[in-house]
């Protein structure tokens, strides 16, 4: 802690630390000099705390309100971590979740949780009628925030669970911004700060001390084009790696959301190839887990509704107690549900499932699973699917006919399938495939990270 004190030189700095539970006794903390006071202020895991400061034998305090010590955790991504959801029905803030909001200011946490017209950093501006990097100010940033209807994320929802389970405050880095590809995530560009989104990011966490505790990611949807989408896979590990060499922790936490749906006539080709990518990602490093969002409902043709947003924020949340800094004395949560194996008997097929802690669940009858040719059309085939009695992570598919040679399984195929498949806990199994199918008669597969 620090500040100026003008004309004071000699005097000492005292302070005082409020909770719930009363006030401790006013403390030397620093001596002014050269107009300037700089000492510390030490406080356990906790709060709200009240920091009064004073003048030593002055009645007249400085007081800073609500300060919380915990776990700081980075939102970064595109819109849908942005939060596009209706402004309906939003997560309650909690007195133990703060943010560092996009203006650079500590304040509790409230949805929305990203405005980005007058945040500090310029890439996130709107372009004015010159096309250029226009701050909104004034009476047009009342309106514009007054006249908002959408802005819920999954950030504050998350926050909220992991505070209540393991009673650490939380704070909240909000970064991300809507429409954003890999390309302009690009930690090429952590240089340019303000002016570019990762830069931006790691200006932020500069900024809010250079420590923290995880990253929740949601991005992916600008990237599942033809031109790009065959790139996503490197730009995304590169990216993952990026960050925990900027941030200095090479086993930072990573958590993201599986890109689900997008009413759109677009070609569903890009959006799988993104969807099986992030999932095999997120087998394939260590500390990097991903929930799926297939299952949700939107509040628009591309953006989850703020009723899933919150979902999917306590279920990043159940991630993140599986960390070591959470399970001291815990139970591990289990992960969500991801194919593990593959076989077949004649026109039966049963695929296995790891994770799914008590078994696999869908209302009513089982929906998402296709059957490919070796060209990638679906070919129609499946006339039951159902969950194994005898092993509730194991799905059965019944074929009415012989697969043809090359043929593959998926799940989620197309950019807006329905799929109702979770396990107890409400984790949706992931889009997935195309995972060839074995031909031989009681012929298997096991399914590594491919």
């Amino acid at each position: 802690m620090g500040g100026a004190a003008s004309a004071l030189d000699g005097k000492q700095v005292e302070e005082r630390t409020s909770t719930e539970n009363g006030a401790s006794e006013w403390a030397k903390v620093a001596a002014i000099q050269g107009g300037r006071w700089s000492g510390t202020v030490t406080l356990g895991t906790g709060g709200p705390y009240r920091l009064e400061f004073r003048i030593e034998g002055e009645s007249l305090a400085i007081v800073v309100e609500h300060v919380l010590v915990g776990d700081l955790w980075i939102l970064a991504g595109q819109s849908n971590m942005e939060g596009v959801g209706n402004l309906d029905d939003v997560q309650p803030p909690s007195p133990r979740v703060n943010m560092f909001d996009q203006t650079d200011q500590w304040r509790l946490a409230q949805e929305p949780l990203h405005r980005l017209v007058d945040a500090a950093d310029r890439v996130h501006w709107r372009r004015n009628s010159n096309k250029q990097s226009e701050k909104l100010t004034g009476e047009g940033l009342t309106n514009w925030i007054n006249a908002r209807r959408k802005g819920a994320g999954l950030g504050l929802p998350f926050a909220v669970s992991l505070s209540q389970a393991t009673a650490v405050p939380i704070g909240l880095i909000p970064c991300a911004h809507g429409g954003t590809s890999m390309d302009e995530w690009s930690p090429a560009l952590r240089d340019k700060r303000g002016d570019s989104p990762y830069g931006a990011m790691y200006r932020r966490f500069q900024a809010a001390g250079g420590k923290v505790t995880g990253i929740l990611w949601y991005q992916g949807e600008s990237d599942a084009n033809p031109k790009d989408a065959q790139q996503f896979r490197k730009k995304f590990e590169d990216f993952i790696a990026a960050v925990r060499r900027d941030f200095d922790d090479p086993d930072l936490p990573f958590f993201y959301v599986q890109i689900g749906r997008h009413v759109s006539k677009s070609p569903p080709e890009p959006w799988n190839l993104v969807q099986e990518e992030q999932r095999l990602i997120a087998l394939r490093i260590s500390n990097v887990q991903m929930v799926a969002s297939i299952t949700s409902a939107l509040d628009d043709g591309i953006h989850v509704s703020t009723a899933d947003l919150k979902r999917l924020g306590h279920e990043l949340a159940l991630l993140a107690l599986s960390r070591p800094i959470y399970t001291l004395n815990r139970e591990k949560e289990s992960a969500p549900p991801q194919p593990a194996f593959i076989r077949r008997d004649g026109n039966l097929i049963r695929i296995g499932f790891s994770g799914g802690k008590g078994g696999l669940h869908a209302p009513g009858r089982i929906s998402g699973f296709t059957i490919h040719d070796a060209t990638g059309a679906p070919v129609p085939l499946i006339y039951r699917a159902e969950i194994d009695p005898s092993e509730p992570t194991v799905i059965r598919l019944y074929l009415d006919n012989n697969p043809p040679a090359g043929a593959t399984v998926r799940y989620g195929y197309g950019r807006d399938p329905y799929c109702n498949l979770t396990d107890a806990p409400g984790y949706a199994v992931p889009v997935f495939g195309p995972i060839a199918l074995p031909q031989a008669i009681a012929g298997s597969g096991r399914l590594g990270d491919q």
